[in-house]
């Protein structure tokens, strides 16, 4: 994925963001789904501005939009680096709007205000998304390469009946084939799951990209691949070739991931969302719909 270029976000089970974008469109956790109709508030009341004790480039002002999906708080931040107006809808139902280095509050409102029925859906969608526990045992379930694997216990044989733990005071456990250890008194084993699944996917995802790079004759310009905890992103690719992959990759159908790593490497051909791109990504994976429309239905379950 072209980096750094606008981005389109769903909401999801954990940090996650939906992003409007007044530019082109970038792919990130997930895809992004046209919404069209609702007429804009004629005159959205006055923002308020941010506390004095605000620092940095975040500091700009906020409102309190009233929407047919409830009240949303808009916060107007401007960043130096933005190159345009930017919407993001986070996932603890407020909104944000990036304004560009010489962006003005005026453009910025008139930009929420054009993108009110885009963002009264994706605050239905966020509200009619589940909600996993936050709370995993062993026993509960994880997806893993699409599936719901279970957290199950490893059993250890030991050599002679009066062998100590060789654990200590932890648990060794697993999900499908990854194995970790656990502390015995942990109240909740996700933290340990997601550092198990994070260190196979840092293992596994960077032999997948070099090898669909291969077979697609992109590996003289795949510079390095990165494996990291992105908040809001699948992955991204940048103009030097480096390929950043989100860990839970892992966690999709192999089908979905795969189209995700195929679309980065599109990226390295083309460096925008044009039609050309889109037309190499559908010669590099000409099933690339049904991984979209998975990625759309699915996706916020898992970041």
């Amino acid at each position: 994925m072209a980096d750094p270029l606008p981005n389109t976000r769903l909401p999801g089970t954990r940090s996650t963001e939906v992003v409007r974008d007044a530019g082109q469109l970038d792919f990130f956790r997930s895809l992004w789904t046209r919404v069209t109709g609702g007429a804009p508030t004629e005159k959205p009341p006055a923002p308020r501005a941010e506390s004095p004790s605000r620092t940095g480039p975040a500091a700009a002002a906020f409102e309190v939009l009233a929407l047919p999906a409830g009240e949303v708080t808009i916060r107007y931040v401007r960043h130096p680096r933005a190159r345009r107006y930017r919407l993001v809808f986070r996932r603890d139902g407020t909104a944000r709007c990036t304004l560009p280095r010489r962006g003005t509050m005026a453009e910025a409102r008139r930009f929420v205000a054009e993108n009110e029925a885009w963002l009264t859906d994706v605050m239905r969608r966020h509200q009619q998304a589940p909600r996993g526990s936050g709370t995993l045992k062993e026993g509960g379930t994880v997806p893993f390469g699409g599936v719901a694997m279970p957290v199950l216990r490893v059993e250890i044989v030991s050599s002679a009946a009066n062998e100590p733990d060789p654990e200590g005071d932890g648990v060794r456990l697993r999900v499908g084939p990854v194995q970790f250890t656990a502390s015995k008194s942990a109240a909740d084993l996700r933290p340990a799951v997601e550092r198990a699944l994070r260190s196979h996917a840092a293992k596994e995802l960077p032999g997948m990209v070099t090898q669909l790079a291969a077979v697609h004759g992109f590996s003289e310009r795949v510079r390095r691949v990165s494996v990291r905890n992105q908040r809001t992103r699948w992955g991204s690719c940048s103009r030097r070739g480096v390929i950043s992959l989100n860990w839970r990759l892992v966690q999709l159908p192999d089908a979905v991931r795969d189209y995700v790593i195929l679309h980065e490497l599109a990226h390295l051909q083309h460096l925008n969302h044009s039609k050309r791109f889109w037309g190499e990504v559908e010669r590099l994976c000409p099933d690339f719909r049904t991984s979209e429309a998975w990625l759309r239905e699915h996706g916020r379950l898992f970041l």
